[in-house]
This record gives C-alpha cells, structure tokens and sequence, in this order.
C-alpha cells in the first residue's frame, strides 16, 4: 500500500500524471488489466491522458492559474486519486475500497503538502517557475517509481502463488 500512497502523492501534485502513467503500464502490459480497467489499456486513453498531464504542467506554470487548495482542485485531485486507487487495487485483485482510500490519504498529502513546499521554495528561489517546473518532474518520477514497484509486487506475488500451488 506504501506505493499506492506515493501514487496518491504524485495525484495530489499534478493530478493527470499518474493516471497517464498507469495508462501506459496497463497498455505495454506491465500492470494487469481487469475487466472494468481494459480501457486504460487502450492507445485511445494513452493519449488523452497523455495530453492531460502534458497540458496540466504547461498551465500550472501560469500565473493565473486558481490554487490546488481551492475546493474545485482538491476535488478533482481526489476523484483522480480515487480512480488511480481503484485501477492498482483491480491489478491486485483486491478490493478496490483499500487501493481508493490509501491512494486519496496520498493525494491530500501531495495536494496541501506540495503546496506548501512549492510557495516556500519559490519565495526562497524568487521565482515560481523552477519550483513548478521541478515539482511537474517529482509527480512524474513518483509516478513511474510507484507504478515500477507496483508492478513489481505483481509479479512477485504471481511468483509466489505458482510457487505456492
């Protein structure tokens, strides 16, 4: 669960990147597709979830754009979080309350938490920019880093049974 808490964390800072990022697990076939998460798997979803997160770093270098604290952005990163939660919890086989719940703990982190650190460095620094470009290069190496160990896991515990059995 500590990686889907990390996931969450990477929602939580840019909400569109870890659901890009298990797309294209799911559709190079690294993380087992279920039967409600086989769009995921689809170049289709690759794509616009793809575009999303590439969009999402572009507009938060904005200055205009509305903070990740306002109710609108706590809530999307939530509903990403939870659906992220749910799509490792089906790869697991596990039951998808467990995958939502730690993966949403995770996103409240990454949401109030990256917030916080990213207005104190960028008053430290003097500059936004850096700091919201740094923190679009975090979410995506958490995101990738927590969705390798994730299909690690799977594997092992695939090893396992068939050890097991």
């Amino acid at each position: 669960m500590f990686w889907i808490i990390i996931l969450g964390i990477a929602t939580g800072m840019r909400t569109m990147t870890p659901l890009a990022v298990l797309c294209w697990f799911m559709a190079l076939a690294l993380l087992p597709v279920d039967n409600w998460t086989f769009w995921a798997a689809k170049i289709v979803s690759v794509i616009i979830f793809t575009l999303c997160a590439l969009s999402e770093y572009y507009i938060d270098t904005l200055p205009q754009t509305s903070s990740r604290t306002r109710i609108l952005g706590v809530s999307a990163r939530l509903i990403a979080a939870a659906l992220a939660g749910a799509m490792v919890a089906a790869s697991f086989q596990e039951p998808l309350a467990g995958g939502i719940l730690f993966c949403c703990i995770g996103a409240l982190i990454g949401t109030y938490g990256g917030y916080h650190l990213r207005m104190y460095l960028a008053r430290r620094v003097g500059r936004d920019l850096p700091v919201a470009l740094a923190e679009s290069a975090l979410a995506l190496i958490f995101a990738v880093v927590a969705a390798h160990r994730i299909h690690l896991d799977i594997k092992e515990a695939a090893a396992a049974a068939r050890t097991f059995f």
